[in-house]
């Protein structure tokens, strides 16, 4: 199988999109491995296929598949990749599309500076639908990790979050309790792992183990996640940027029963084929 694809990246999280409209796609979770692979194949976090709309009424279909060959719900900062893309290729000249995922329907809008705002729907959080173990919904769970006691928030994007608040992000153990985490009895289908400090009302700094990739440089979702954690909490106002690693994403939440909007870069870094 012969396959074009693009090599893109937002604030660092990146992505090999293929487009699945103009070509035949149908990869495996082994050619999924090989792909993301950054010694043998092209090396991404995630793989991402533009499709054909499936459903009346939306323009596009969007399919994500993690590093380790999974396929997941819902990615932040691939969906401003795909509006990118999908205008980059001339496959769309809209400014705003509806775009299918396994959670449900996103609305990118690609802003007259090149950036994109996504509204990523409304955050889940009651335990069942993130889906969580726990006997009601509340701000803070205790969880045990590695034989200590951590608090946590727990809230889906679309995806499932664990959130920890700590002290220091640079010292944060994300690479001990990320795996942990990930895949917690109490998570039945894995979690990411968001770890998380409030700088003040306006500003947050995040770094995210992302369920079957590891820690990556930015997470849309993570970010989306943590801004809900904290205004539960009544610790920042309506409007953050959550730096990451790679860079900075503004969060906008109003409160329960509202979509949560995610504005960021998506960046294209070159193109290229593969055979499969």
């Amino acid at each position: 199988m012969h396959l074009k694809f693009t090599k893109m990246h937002g604030l660092g999280n990146d992505f090999v999109v293929i487009d699945a409209i103009a070509q035949s796609v149908s990869l495996t979770p082994e050619q999924v491995r090989f792909i993301a692979d950054r010694h043998f194949g092209i090396g991404c976090d995630q793989v991402l296929l533009v499709e054909r709309a499936r459903t009346a009424g939306v323009d596009f279909a969007y399919r994500i598949f993690n590093a380790d060959g999974g396929e997941v719900e819902q990615c932040g900062n691939g969906a401003r990749c795909f509006m990118r893309f999908v205008r980059d290729k001339g496959l769309s000249a809209k400014s705003e599309l509806a775009v299918e995922t396994m959670c449900g329907v996103i609305r990118p809008r690609l802003e007259q500076d090149g950036q994109v705002t996504v509204s990523m729907g409304v955050p889940r959080t009651r335990p069942q639908a993130i889906p969580f173990l726990a006997d009601q919904e509340a701000l803070s769970y205790t969880l045990e990790v590695a034989g200590k006691t951590y608090q946590i928030g727990a809230v889906s994007m679309g995806n499932p979050h664990a959130v920890l608040q700590v002290d220091d992000v640079q010292r944060a153990p994300v690479a001990l309790l990320g795996p942990l985490i990930e895949k917690h009895a109490r998570f039945p289908r894995g979690a990411n792992a968001g770890f998380m400090r409030i700088v003040d009302r306006a500003r947050i700094e995040l770094r995210v183990f992302e369920r079957g990739t590891g820690e990556t440089l930015a997470c849309g979702t993570g970010a989306c996640a943590a801004m809900v954690v904290a205004r539960l909490r009544g610790q920042v106002d309506d409007k953050v940027t959550v730096a990451l690693p790679g860079g900075g994403l503004k969060i906008a939440w109003r409160g329960t029963g509202e979509e949560v909007r995610m504005t960021g870069p998506a960046t294209s870094v070159y193109e290229g084929d593969i055979e499969l």
